[in-house]
């Protein structure tokens, strides 16, 4: 089977990676028309933003059905861990539109890290040691805690907005914040915590498109998660991020293949879980062997805003074979150019941070691809809308080249309470 000569694509979400997903799809000569649920001010420019709610099942339906959608395309991990691909599939009347992402179980994966752990043990594929608990054996949990050298790694099973991990230097920090995590900190998402060791090495984001039996591993990435420079501070969702990562080279991303990838697609299969759709892998290199942190179902943020950036073929014939089967027979070619992405937040993000504040600077840009993840278009004019407000992202023949680009861009671009990380990629550089 194949997807038609020009076709109407829906891309469920609204952020930076949404942007970057957009972008690569209307660069495609084979799209008709490109729907983005809900969009933001950057996404309107080449699609349609349609006031729809990613997880609203019955909304979607009736829109596949009244602009003739050939294919959704889920950005974020929300719709997919409730189960949007199993709707569709199931519905008699849109089960032959393809959707790109896992099915339910599959979403698992990213739903429940007690289940992610739990299918890296079944399959032998590399991670921490760890433990998971809940309310009924706390004190087995603080035993554990104690049986571990610091710090300390606590993980809320379920979604938590990319703010379910805790790291600790004190076994008694740790046993407190367990008992926050417990006690509905992060909701029904805590109802369960993994504990596990911790790894001390350097990260990487892996990403692989899989149509459940065949694959192809995208630009490999990193991000810099944390607020402040020297990787200090709170966590965000993501200040920044590089691609192609020196340490990922041809031997670690051999190890990568064949202790994590293939093991993966093979269990999922082993398991009869239907998968078609992107797998995140999370990496730890502990002095050249790659361990699993966390699997996401979906592609990362903002690693995507540099990954689409180095993707040269078309992303259509991609989703293509995803959908269909056929993904050892479609070409991915790659930009052997350095993506560098430099996140601009808004004043106190992690924390609370004010939104409505008006961006100017956005006509004028050379060098670089700006891609917005929390804005909104009002009368003309674009205003902040979330804490991660764009994504800076340039191309360049070196690390210091990519930066440099977007360091320019940023300095160009104004709204009250500007921040970004000067530090990006200077730990690879």
């Amino acid at each position: 089977m194949r997807l038609p000569a020009s076709l109407n694509v829906l891309l469920l979400g609204g952020g930076g990676r949404e942007h970057a997903f957009a972008w690569k799809i209307a660069q495609s000569p084979r799209l008709g028309k490109l729907f983005i649920a809900p969009g933001n001010a950057g996404t309107a420019s080449l699609g349609m933003n349609v006031d729809l709610n990613p997880t609203n099942f019955g909304s979607l339906k009736q829109f596949i059905l009244t602009n003739n959608i050939n294919l959704v395309v889920v950005g974020p991990e929300e719709p997919l861990v409730k189960g949007v691909w199993n709707f569709v599939h199931e519905d008699e009347e849109i089960h032959h539109v393809p959707v790109i992402g896992p099915s339910l179980e599959g979403a698992r994966l990213e739903g429940s890290k007690d289940f992610a752990k739990t299918f890296m043990v079944r399959h032998n594929i590399p991670t921490a040691s760890y433990r998971s608990f809940s309310k009924a054996n706390i004190e087995e949990a603080y035993a554990f805690i104690d049986s571990l050298k610091a710090p300390y790694v606590l993980k809320a099973d379920g979604l938590a907005a990319g703010k379910g991990v805790v790291i600790l230097d004190s076994a008694e920090a740790a046993k407190a914040e367990l008992n926050e995590m417990l006690g509905g900190k992060f909701g029904a998402a805590g109802n369960t915590v993994v504990i596990e060791e911790f790894l001390s090495g350097i990260e990487c984001s892996v990403f692989v498109a899989t149509d459940g039996k065949n694959y192809k591993v995208l630009p490999v990435a990193k991000d810099y998660k944390r607020i402040g420079e020297g990787d200090t501070g709170p966590n965000t969702g993501g200040m920044g991020a590089i691609s192609p990562v020196p340490f990922a080279d041809t031997a670690f991303m051999e190890k990568v293949r064949t202790t994590i990838i293939e093991p993966t697609i093979k269990g999922l299969a082993d398991e009869k879980i239907t998968y078609k759709g992107f797998i995140f892998i999370g990496l730890m290199n502990v002095g050249g062997n790659p361990y699993v942190i966390e699997y996401n179902v979906r592609m990362g943020d903002p690693e995507t805003e540099a990954v689409m950036l180095r993707i040269e073929s078309d992303i259509i014939d991609l989703f293509e074979g995803m959908a269909f089967g056929t993904l050892d027979k479609t070409e991915l070619v790659v930009s052997p150019k350095t993506a560098a992405t430099v996140v601009c937040v808004a004043a106190g993000y992690p924390s609370a941070y004010h939104k409505g504040d008006e961006i100017t600077g956005l006509a004028d840009i050379n060098g670089s691809t700006v891609f917005h993840a929390g804005t909104v278009a009002r009368g003309g004019k674009v205003y902040t809308n979330g804490g991660r407000v764009l994504a800076v992202t340039s191309l360049g023949e070196s690390i210091e080249e990519a930066v440099s680009r977007s360091f320019d861009t940023i300095e160009n671009i104004h709204y009250d309470g500007k921040y970004f990380r000067r530090d990006i990629g200077k730990d690879l550089m």
